[in-house]
């Protein structure tokens, strides 16, 4: 019976303290733009491609590497 005396005065901190971080967090506008996190699963980021020859990235290689094999076996003439 006497962890009531110890749990209610817990219970109201504990309460007081969540209701503390929702104003700050409304104060802080942190539930201004609820509609951008769900459009931004939907839609890509805006990539910008780089034309330099020298600053190709990994998968660039890999892909025009591919490309130059594939175009080898092509271009072969086939043995009679």
């Amino acid at each position: 019976m006497s962890i009531i005396f110890v749990l209610i005065p817990l219970a109201v901190i504990i309460v007081a303290i969540a209701i503390g971080v929702f104003f700050w967090a409304v104060k802080s506008n942190q539930f201004d733009d609820l509609e951008r996190q769900g459009y931004s699963i939907l839609f890509d980021d805006d990539i910008t491609p780089n034309n330099t020859k020298d600053n190709k990235t990994v998968s660039d290689k890999a892909e025009s590497s591919e490309t130059v094999e594939s175009n080898k076996q092509n271009t072969k003439e086939p043995k009679h």
